[in-house]
């Protein structure tokens, strides 16, 4: 137990101190631009349209569409 509690304190510092310096938003910006070069927010895009359009949109709600596209989105 000890060692995921260091594990869980050395995150929550550097994610405190990825906040403080800017940096965590500078690489999520820097991972949503390679996600968009790469394709991969297109095809998830069409992914979501595929579902709604094989359920029907009065039939799929966002839960729904959420737990459809999370394998294919990870």
């Amino acid at each position: 137990v000890s060692k995921m509690n260091k594990d869980a304190q050395m995150r929550a510092a550097i994610n405190q101190k990825l906040i403080e310096t800017g940096e965590r938003e500078r690489l999520k910006e820097l991972l949503r631009a390679k996600l968009i070069e790469c394709g991969w927010k297109d095809q998830l895009k069409a992914h979501c349209k595929e579902v709604i359009k094989e359920k029907g949109l009065e039939h799929v709600t966002v839960d729904d569409l959420v737990a459809e596209i999370t394998p294919k989105g990870r």
